[in-house]
């Protein structure tokens, strides 16, 4: 039986491909790949003459009984246009697919804008939370970024360039203005990472960016980690504006001690 290999491919510098990947996509039998026309110039370019099938989002599940297939005889592997596969990527599927009919699912590690990008952002690393690509609407990029509000581990996801200024806003009116480090196109010719916070990113990135974009955010400082429940914070409005203040000042004492944010705070006071 043949073994699966997930292959990680370089995402930028050609360079990064190791030599045990080399190896690797020369051995198996086939190659399964996100994009056939970009691996078979990153293949060719390394003299590699493994045939080569498509794998990809919208043909993914059709794909597993052919790559299933190909495995009863040969090796196979799957690679994604760039990092390593599986990760917000195609391959997860096809993994479980493998594992339930027996095969082998063997890593070969390398390159991740992920990781890449936490090394070096100054943020703490130890722990840290993946929350893949950004939602496209600003509505679920928000409800994303709330839920996520009170989490005191470092924050690492995906965003498109076109993107990035709306995000950052997002980012300020709901996690507020934290230390933040954005990566673009990591390992390639015009690589640049950027660490301020989220204010000082939104100026910098104030005109067209291009490139792959991968922002890591500070975690929930710990004295705001404990949030409020929608209760305590009503509770709080209720006796502050007794005592003669304004829901805007209410809510502005109120958010500074319930780890809320105090648009928040002052949304929740209008609704009751």
């Amino acid at each position: 039986m043949g073994t699966l290999y997930i292959v990680a491919t370089p995402i930028g510098n050609l360079e990064d491909l190791s030599p045990r990947a080399i190896r690797v996509l020369g051995e198996v039998g086939l190659v399964a790949a996100e994009d056939t026309r970009r691996t078979k110039k990153l293949l060719s370019y390394f003299n590699i003459n493994t045939p080569l099938t498509s794998y990809f989002d919208h043909n993914k599940l059709k794909k597993i009984d052919v790559i299933l297939s190909a495995l009863s005889g040969d090796d196979v592997a799957v690679v994604s246009d760039s990092g390593m596969p599986t990760i917000s990527d195609p391959g997860y599927q096809l993994v479980v697919a493998a594992l339930e009919s027996g095969y082998e699912v063997r890593p070969i590690p390398g390159p991740s804008a992920l990781l890449a990008a936490l090394s070096v952002s100054g943020l703490p690393t130890d722990a840290f939370v993946y929350l893949g690509f950004l939602p496209r609407k600003s509505s679920e990029r928000q409800r994303m970024l709330a839920d996520n509000s009170a989490e005191e581990r470092t924050l690492v996801f995906f965003e498109s360039p076109h993107r990035l200024q709306d995000s950052l806003i997002d980012i300020e009116t709901e996690l507020g203005n934290r230390p933040i480090a954005v990566g673009r196109e990591l390992t390639k010719m015009h690589e640049e990472m950027f660490r301020g916070d989220v204010r000082s990113a939104q100026q910098y990135f104030n005109s067209s960016v291009l490139g792959e974009i991968t922002l890591v955010v500070g975690g929930c400082p710990k004295e705001l980690a404990a949030k409020w429940s929608n209760a305590q914070v009503l509770q709080s409005l209720e006796v502050a504006t007794m005592s003669g203040k304004t829901l805007s000042e209410a809510s502005k004492e109120v958010a500074k001690k319930s780890g809320w944010l105090r648009k928040d705070v002052y949304s929740l006071g209008l609704q009751d």
